[in-house]
């Protein structure tokens, strides 16, 4: 199955823009030279006596092991918004970044481009401590890969390949036990990033290095059938089994998909997960079916959030199984819109000192009142720096899909592919009709209001989501168009086209398929009845979470409250609130009966509140 991204999909959410726009602005502000300071150590090409005063802090002190790993991901996501826009500023930017770290690379004696000493992986030879190397140096190898895929610049490719020699010939030093032993200490995506240059190079040294980053001490037990997850750091092996997702594409050998299937099957289908969509806590597996105990203050790791979501992405790409969509889809509300980015959803007259916007959150707590904790923009850089920075600049992705003549819409959000299909060119243009009297064929805008009948009929908000597809076509062209409906819906969903409807389906959690002759300026409408649901945890029933639809809803408060209610009745104990402001309804919640009440707000809405995700129901 083709994803379909690049220039070929824009998205037009306004919400999915502002992130896109901050993201972009991070990426243009921070500095190239801090960027690069320590690569430039490294190569002797850095001259002061002292650290420059704004130099990047945390992870990337040049006192810290993993100094350096966050150019990697820079690269890749400057290179994301290349690939979409063309983006002439980041363009510049990165292939000067590129330029220096080539010259880096030249002083270094032309293969070693790295911001740490060769010695460090001569340490973990030996037996000494030190903190994961190779983690880091993979985050270079793959910014400079996307830099060559994505952002076009094929100097980043004679980098890589040049440096992948140092990797090549260090690595044939060992036995296989000793290389075993050296693939215990975290080698993050450097499986992956052998299986690119393969597929680009075709050059034999990268077929060895995949099978001498085979992690038989993982893969074999999965293979087999057993749990080597439960409470094995997570993002270790995510990367590792996202290198064997790759090989699977680049050499067609089962044996890679085989390790990919056994690690879902023991990583989520066994294990279960969050209402968020989370995994993970104090970055660890919890183990299957066993959550309760994990709530704590370190759930969700950002990592994870967006390297599970790119494994689902894979698996969907090769199954068509549209429950890998919905996993994405709790992921990208609950974690990462929730976890980044965040901008304060206003209440006139919530007077506080909190700022209101806030930049990552390396955890989603999970115990009741804690709160996010924010990172800031220079002086934190941890590894979830990197991924919210990719994550943000690849929202245009998987949202569309294509089999043969059948289009997949997989994910709901306002958007515009251009795809073809037999080589004639069909653009499909998604947007949400709200329902409100302020957009689409509802009104004309929310500052103009037409007199028309939507907005008395719709007095309240509705209790269903309602996105439209308008399908351009240069004549008269037949495909399939194939919805997703998602396990979230209340009741029967219905798909109308042109206004006819054409089905309903209470059979949620599968794709509806409309196949017909299309002419331009055809719509589909898709009905999604939405609703407040609760979701136990697997471990005890009687504690559980909100979700609204696909988002998981927050209580604000600084101490642990129990829900007083009929566990079977317990979804109806909340009701919206405050739902309209001139042109737009809103999402404030509150319980009905609780005493005092609790104020509740979607999970991505909250800033800097206490808040409670999970509740024990008492009746």
């Amino acid at each position: 199955m083709k994803e379909w991204k690049g220039q070929s999909v824009r998205m037009r959410d306004g919400e999915i823009n502002r992130r896109e726009a901050a993201n972009r602005a991070y990426l243009m502000k921070l500095d190239s030279d801090h960027l690069l300071f320590n690569y430039r150590l490294e190569a002797g090409r850095y001259e002061g006596r002292g650290i420059p005063e704004d130099a990047h802090g945390g992870w990337e002190s040049p006192v810290c092991q993993l100094r350096g790993h966050f150019l990697g991901h820079w690269l890749s996501a400057a290179a994301l918004y290349v690939d979409e826009t063309g983006d002439p500023e980041l363009k510049v930017k990165m292939d000067l970044i590129i330029d220096e770290l080539a010259a880096c690379q030249q002083d270094n004696g032309g293969q070693w481009a790295g911001p740490i000493p060769e010695k460090y992986l001569h340490w973990i030879a030996s037996g000494k401590s030190i903190w994961a190397p190779q983690y880091n140096l993979h985050k270079l190898l793959m910014g400079l890969v996307d830099a060559y895929r994505y952002g076009h610049n094929e100097k980043a490719l004679v980098i890589a390949d040049s440096f992948a020699d140092w990797f090549a010939d260090w690595s044939g030093r060992f036995t296989r036990e000793q290389f075993d032993d050296i693939l215990d200490v975290e080698t993050g995506g450097m499986l992956e990033v052998w299986a690119d240059l393969l597929h680009i190079t075709g050059k034999e040294k990268y077929a060895t290095l995949l099978e001498r980053y085979y992690r038989s001490r993982l893969f074999q037990p999965l293979l087999e059938g057993k749990d080597p997850l439960t409470n094995m750091h997570a993002n270790t092996t995510i990367p590792e089994v996202l290198g064997c997702a790759r090989a699977y594409e680049v050499t067609g050998e089962e044996r890679w998909l085989d390790i990919v299937k056994a690690y879902w099957n023991c990583a989520v289908t066994e294990r279960g997960y969050l209402a968020t969509g989370g995994q993970t806590a104090g970055e660890v597996w919890m183990p299957k079916q066993k959550m309760k105990a994990r709530l704590g203050d370190k759930n969700q790791e950002h990592c994870t959030v967006y390297n599970m979501i790119r494994l689902a992405e894979f698996l969907f790409r090769q199954s068509g199984d549209p429950a890998y969509a919905q996993y994405i889809e709790y992921n990208l509300y609950n974690g990462i819109m929730a976890q980044a980015y965040y901008r304060e959803y206003p209440l006139t007259g919530n007077k506080h000192d909190d700022p209101s916007t806030g930049l990552l959150t390396y955890f989603l707590p999970m115990k009741a009142g804690l709160r996010k904790d924010w990172s800031k923009e220079t002086d934190s850089f941890f590894c979830c720096h990197g991924t919210m920075v990719q994550a943000n600049a690849a929202w245009n992705r998987g949202v569309y899909y294509q089999e043969d003549d059948n289009l997949y819409i997989c994910q709901y959000f306002n958007s515009e592919l251009n795809a073809d299909i037999d080589g004639e060119p069909v653009q499909i243009v998604q947007a949400q009709d709200r329902m409100s009297g302020s957009l689409m064929n509802s009104s004309i805008t929310a500052g103009v209001q037409g007199i028309n009948e939507m907005t008395a009929t719709h007095e309240n908000i509705p209790s269903y989501r309602k996105h439209d597809m308008i399908v351009h076509t240069t004549g008269t062209k037949e495909f399939a168009i194939c919805v997703r409906i998602p396990e979230w819906v209340m009741s029967e969903a219905t798909i109308y086209v042109n206004g006819i409807l054409q089905g309903r389906t209470a059979d949620s959690g599968r794709f509806h398929v409309i196949r017909r002759s299309w002419m331009d300026g055809d719509q589909v409408s898709v009905i999604l009845p939405v609703g407040i649901r609760f979701v136990p945890l697997p471990d005890d029933g009687t504690v559980g979470a909100f979700r609204y639809g696909p988002e998981v809803l927050a209580g604000i408060g600084e101490t642990e409250r129990i829900l007083h209610a009929d566990i079977d009745e317990v979804a109806s104990e909340i009701e919206m609130e405050n739902e309209r402001e001139w042109g737009s309804w809103r999402f404030f919640f509150k319980t009905v009966n609780q005493d005092p009440a609790i104020q509740m707000r979607r999970i991505r809405d909250i800033g800097y509140e206490p808040y409670q995700i999970y509740y024990k129901v008492k009746g």
